[in-house]
């Protein structure tokens, strides 16, 4: 008799999604007809499951797609919001989810500000890997912490390709020593595309790292994506104080928000 394998359940999916690296999202309906269905979405595509109507499936796909542009986590829409032809179920409310693997940080340079920077990393939630070319700098004993991975490279090009694998979800801050690794560390930032990238410097020094990357024949495309120099300003003096200018500006950028001062609308006249 012939073994017939039972189809994967959506939470199997989803499990397998993840375990690629892979952005989906997954649409429920929490007031409705099908309160309680599910629609499993990635890359544009239906995956698994129903809302319990196939016309509304195919419906929730685009909003799906620019709700994983909006950088949001969660978000909730009625149908009417998006698809005000559909009158039988305008009323009905959908919960949208992004996802997606922790996010990761890779930091290039242990120094002071690096090291700072992994540790703080860490503590707010990100799968960390600190790559330095000194092996000294990066003893376990220094950084106790599970959600760090440390890497001595031996080619910084290599690490970093390497520590930023398809770019999804990954996040990355040079603040290596000199002009020579940075150099290195953004040539291999640039080829391999992280959803954010940013150079720690004075605007002189990062000016000369951005014009030598044009030369070597990065797109003003790839270039403008670097944030540089890196952080928001929070007049930052201490390696400490630098770290965390910078986690809050790549938080405020996985969040899709503006890093301004929240009491800004008392001051407005």
């Amino acid at each position: 008799m012939a073994d017939h394998a039972s189809p994967p359940t959506i939470t199997q999916l989803i499990a397998q999604l993840l375990d690629r690296g892979a952005v989906g999202v997954v649409v429920t309906v929490v007031r409705g007809a099908a309160t309680g269905a599910k629609l499993l979405i990635h890359d544009e595509k239906i995956v698994s499951g129903s809302l319990g109507n196939s016309e509304l499936d195919a419906l929730v796909i685009a909003p799906a797609a620019e709700f994983l542009k909006s950088h949001h986590e969660t978000r909730m829409f009625s149908v009417s919001d998006f698809a005000p032809e559909f009158p039988q179920a305008s009323e009905t409310l959908l919960l949208f989810e992004r996802l997606q693997q922790a996010p990761r940080l890779v930091v290039c340079g242990a120094g002071h500000v690096g090291a700072a920077l992994a540790k703080l990393a860490s503590f707010v939630g990100y799968q960390t890997t600190l790559i330095d070319d000194r092996a000294e700098f990066l003893e376990r004993s220094r950084f106790p912490e599970s959600q760090i991975d440390l890497v001595v490279a031996e080619d910084w090009e290599a690490a970093v390709r390497d520590a930023i694998g398809n770019g999804r979800g990954v996040s990355v801050a040079v603040v290596t020593r000199g002009h020579n690794e940075d150099e290195r560390c953004m040539h291999a930032v640039v080829g391999a595309n992280p959803d954010y990238a940013g150079l720690i410097g004075s605007k002189r020094r990062t000016s000369i790292a951005i014009d030598r990357l044009r030369e070597k024949g990065a797109t003003e495309e790839q270039l403008k994506k670097i944030h540089a120099p890196i952080g928001l300003d929070i007049g930052a003096i201490s390696p400490e104080e630098v770290a965390l200018a910078i986690i809050a500006e790549i938080v405020a950028y996985r969040r899709n928000a503006s890093g301004g001062f929240l009491s800004a609308w008392r001051r407005k006249s």
